[in-house]
C-alpha cells in the first residue's frame, strides 16, 4: 500500500473517530462560550480583527467568542491546534495568508493540512501591507523614500535588520519579495507577531518592518514609525497620500498583500459554519463595524465558505510562486 494510501486511510479513520454532532445539537449551538485561536501574540492585526469581530458574533449568537492567542511558528502552532479540536463549532480559527497561503510552500513539514484540515467559513476582510522604519534610524540614515532605502541597503549590505510577524506571514513575505525584486540584503529577525516586533521596531532594536496596516497605522498617526510605502497594488485610502512600492520604486508587478478570515476544524456541521458566516456578513455590512475597519486600513469582505475555499485555492498557487521567486527560507 503507498504511503498517500496510507495518509488517506489514517485521515478517514480519525474524521470518523470524530463524535458527530445531531441536528438537534447543531441547531442549538453554540450552549456555551466559543474559542477563537489568534495564532500571533496580542497586538498585531490578527488580534485587532479578532476583537472587532467577537464582540459582534457574542451579541448576535448570545454565547461569548472568547480570543486565544497561541503564538508560534508563522501561525502554526495556533492552526495545528484548532486542526486537532473536535469539531463541534467551539473551536475557531482566525487564519491568514500565512497559516493558509503560504507556509505550505514554505515549511518542508506543517502539523496540518491547510485544506484538509479545516472548513472554511468566511474571509473577514484583506489588508496591504506597509513599510516603515524606526524615525531615528531613518532620520541618521538619510532615508526619506522607498528609493533612499533601496540605494541604502544596496551599499551597506546586511546592515539592516528587518523585522517581521513570524516566519511565512505575508510581512515576511514581502520583505522577502523586495529584497530579490530590489536585489538587496537586509537580516530578517522573526518575531511571534506583530506586536512585539512593533515594540522592538518603535524601541530601535529592528530598522524596518513590512507590518500590516491595521497594526502599524496607529503608530503612523503618532509619529513612532515612519511611513514609506503600501505594499499592495493600490494606495490604500487609509493613507492616500502614501505611494505603493510598485510606483515609489518603479516595481511594476509588486503586490503583497494579506487577508485575514474564519475557519473551523474539518467536519464541523454545514450548518453552523453558514450560521457564523452569515452573521459575519451582516455585522460587516453594519456601518459602524464596516467604517471601523476601512478607518485601520481593512478591507471588509464576508464572502460564503465555497468562494472563501476557492479563494485559498487560489492564494495558495499564488504565495507558491512568490516562494520560489524570492527564494525565501524558514530562518
Amino acid at each position: 500500500m503507498s504511503a498517500a494510501r496510507r495518509r488517506l486511510l489514517v485521515l478517514a479513520a480519525a474524521a470518523a473517530a470524530w463524535p458527530r454532532l445531531s441536528s438537534a445539537q447543531a441547531s442549538a449551538w453554540p450552549a456555551r462560550p466559543v474559542r477563537v485561536v489568534v495564532p500571533f501574540a496580542p497586538g498585531g492585526t490578527t488580534d485587532i480583527l479578532a476583537r472587532a469581530l467577537t464582540p459582534e458574533l457574542s451579541r448576535v449568537f448570545g454565547q461569548q467568542f472568547i480570543v486565544d492567542n497561541k503564538p508560534g511558528a508563522g501561525g502554526n502552532v495556533g492552526a495545528a491546534e484548532v486542526a486537532k479540536s473536535p469539531p463541534d463549532g467551539y473551536t475557531l480559527l482566525m487564519g491568514t495568508v500565512g497559516t493558509h497561503g503560504i507556509n505550505q510552500s514554505l515549511y518542508p513539514r506543517l502539523p496540518f493540512d491547510p485544506i484538509k484540515d479545516f472548513a472554511p467559513i468566511t474571509l473577514f476582510a484583506g489588508v496591504p501591507n506597509v513599510l516603515v522604519l524606526n524615525p531615528a534610524k531613518a532620520e541618521a540614515l538619510k532615508i526619506a523614500t522607498v528609493p533612499d532605502l533601496i540605494r541604502y541597503a544596496k551599499a551597506n549590505p546586511g546592515r539592516l535588520n528587518m523585522a517581521s510577524s513570524g516566519n511565512g506571514t505575508s510581512i515576511h513575505l514581502s520583505g522577502e519579495l523586495f529584497k530579490t525584486m530590489t536585489g538587496t540584503f537586509m537580516v530578517h529577525f522573526p518575531y511571534r507577531g506583530s506586536g512585539p516586533a512593533l515594540l522592538d521596531l518603535i524601541g530601535g532594536t529592528m530598522d524596518l518592518m513590512f507590518d500590516n496596516l491595521p497594526s502599524a497605522l496607529p503608530h503612523i498617526k503618532s509619529g513612532k514609525l515612519k511611513a514609506l510605502a503600501v505594499t499592495s497594488s493600490q494606495r490604500s485610502a487609509a493613507l492616500p497620500d502614501l505611494p505603493t512600492i510598485a510606483e515609489a520604486a518603479r516595481l511594476p508587478g509588486f503586490d503583497a498583500s494579506s487577508w485575514f478570515g474564519l475557519l473551523a476544524p474539518a467536519g464541523t456541521p454545514a450548518d453552523i459554519v453558514d450560521r457564523v458566516q452569515q452573521e459575519t456578513a451582516k455585522a460587516l455590512a453594519t456601518p459602524a463595524l464596516k467604517e471601523r475597519l476601512l478607518a485601520q486600513g481593512a478591507i471588509p469582505s464576508g464572502m460564503k465558505p465555497t468562494e472563501f475555499a476557492a479563494y485559498i485555492a487560489a492564494e495558495t498557487k499564488k504565495w507558491a510562486q512568490v516562494v520560489k521567486v524570492s527564494g525565501a527560507k524558514v530562518d
